[in-house]
């Protein structure tokens, strides 16, 4: 089973959007410049990982928002993107955009679903 392992919020303005989510449910932000991206943590993490202590916890992202109307979107890790790609395709859905690595740490797919629904996969690097 593949799970939920991240979450990207689109924003039209990231200061007053991490204003409102520190303030609101005290989520940390950290802004990557270089990545155009600001990082959010939801819960306490541990220091050598960077990983939520707790299970069940997802940490996440902000980013400027692309088009008029875009939502939130839930990254679910895949073994393989292409393979998943292609059930994606088989049942209604398709991708959108290239695959894109991130960081050294993986690969990152943005895709539609059934109903049309922008989401994304993840696949991690492999392991030196």
């Amino acid at each position: 089973m593949d799970s939920v392992v991240h979450f990207e919020i689109p924003a039209d303005d990231i200061e007053k959007a991490k204003k409102f989510y520190k303030t609101v449910f005290g989520w940390e932000a950290k802004d990557y410049p270089e990545m155009k991206y600001t990082g959010l943590w939801t819960s306490e993490t541990d220091p050598k990982t960077g990983m939520p202590k707790k299970n069940g916890r997802i940490n996440g992202g902000m980013r400027k928002r692309n088009a008029k109307g875009e939502g939130p979107s839930i990254s679910m890790y895949v073994k393989s993107i292409e393979e998943t790609l292609k059930k994606v395709e088989k049942f209604g859905g398709k991708p959108v955009g290239p695959k894109m690595e991130v960081g050294g740490m993986g690969y990152y797919q943005f895709c539609t679903d059934s109903e049309g629904n922008v989401i994304s996969l993840w696949q991690d690097l492999p392991k030196k």
